[in-house]
């Protein structure tokens, strides 16, 4: 299979770092085609333009844009893995999203209905936060957080979601801990 790791997270010491890497060994090991797409590494500019919005509405998008969908359109699978900062992803996954996943490219409308793109792909997210899970339960994080971006993005874009990972109080997270959630993501990859 082929594999894109989108990856957001500007620490190569991070959590997040740790699990992509893993990820990516884990695939690569298995012989699956792997490429990995490091945002801040790349410097990929989030910001949508006029210029972008414009275009979009014209079927036209701008180089390092259309780049990233032909990774996309490649990929059987993707892998999304980035940090829950204030309540959401981290501005330039959001950046990412706002000007890769455009109108005819991800989504269009047919006689007024939406019709995601993005069929025939499979798609995992690895999210961190600092709460524990049982706080985002508590005050319905947990499906806020599905909602705006499992069902207003990615299935939106007709995108399969295989497994969402939330990993709770991930600022301080002991070693034996990162140990199970690495089992549990690489047992996501075998079933």
């Amino acid at each position: 299979m082929k594999y894109l790791i989108i990856y957001a997270h500007p620490l190569e010491n991070s959590l997040n770092h740790h699990l992509k890497t893993v990820v990516e060994q884990k695939l690569s090991n298995e012989k699956h085609e792997v490429v990995v797409r490091d945002l801040n590494k790349l410097k990929f500019n989030p910001v949508l333009s006029a210029d972008d919005i414009v275009g979009q509405m014209k079927g036209i998008v701008s180089q390092d844009v259309k780049k990233e969908q032909e990774y996309i359109t490649w990929a059987d699978a993707i892998i999304m893995i980035y940090p829950i900062w204030w309540t959401g992803m981290p501005a330039i996954m959001k950046g990412y999203i706002d000007r890769v996943f455009s109108y005819g490219f991800a989504y269009h409308y047919d006689k007024g209905v939406q019709k995601g793109l993005l069929v025939g792909k499979s798609l995992y997210v690895f999210n961190t936060h600092g709460k524990s899970k049982e706080e985002y339960q508590e005050i319905g994080m947990d499906v806020a957080l599905k909602l705006t971006s499992d069902t207003g993005i990615f299935t939106y874009s007709g995108l399969e979601i295989k497994k969402h990972f939330f990993f709770g109080q991930a600022d301080r997270v002991e070693a034996s801990v990162v140990e199970k959630w690495i089992l549990e993501i690489t047992e996501s990859f075998s079933a």
